[in-house]
């Protein structure tokens, strides 16, 4: 069966967790050289945020990509920071997970919600927006359904609008909420470091 080898990869991946600010950060590092950094509330185990790094083409290491969580500005110099600056009314694009749904904002959108179409399109294991007005097109895809080997489910899709954010839901799959709650009680066995002690400690 497909599910476990994402599984049995997480468990195969070195880790190290470390407490700090109310939040448990789990780093894996994986045989194949690419690292994950995630962060759970420590109430709720609920994920905060995803991103992944892994080795350029020189070998170097490349830059953090996030995937659950605010999206990072890049880091620029005073000149170009001066020269170049993203509009503050652009649309923002950023996946902010609950724990029994994938969930995606989309921030700086102000047509109704009427306006909006989501579809599911299952051969290029993608979610489509449009907009009636053409104002805005966004296919994204959802990495863990892919990671799971799961199809996509049309059903699963739902939306909202509201104080000019785009709110898409996505119901997980009980294969993934049954994976998850086993990784909670295995992440939770790893002696985490708290902050300022230093190192993290490895499993």
């Amino acid at each position: 069966m497909a599910v476990p080898s994402w599984v049995e990869r997480l468990r195969a991946a070195q880790k190290t967790a470390l407490v700090q600010d109310g939040k448990r950060k789990i780093h894996y590092l994986f045989e194949d050289g690419k690292e994950m950094a995630e962060e759970y509330d420590m109430k709720t185990s609920q994920l905060v945020s995803r991103k992944w790094r892994e080795k350029n083409t020189l070998g170097g290491t490349g830059n953090w990509q996030v995937e659950v969580g605010e999206p990072t500005s890049p880091l620029q110099g005073v000149l170009e920071s001066e020269l170049i600056k993203e509009s503050s009314s652009n649309p923002v694009f950023m996946r902010k997970d609950t724990l029994t749904s994938f969930q995606w904002r989309i921030r700086n959108l102000p047509y109704p919600k009427e306006v909006y179409s989501i579809s599911v399109e299952k051969e290029q294991r993608c979610c489509v927006i449009r907009t009636i007005n053409k104002k805005y097109y966004k296919k994204f895809s959802i990495p863990d359904l892919d990671r799971y080997q799961l199809p996509l489910d049309a059903a699963a899709l739902s939306f909202t609008h509201a104080n000019n954010t785009l709110i898409i839901t996505y119901q997980k799959p009980k294969e993934i909420l049954a994976a998850e709650e086993q990784l909670q009680k295995e992440l939770k066995k790893i002696k985490a470091a708290n902050s300022g002690d230093g190192d993290c400690k490895t499993q």
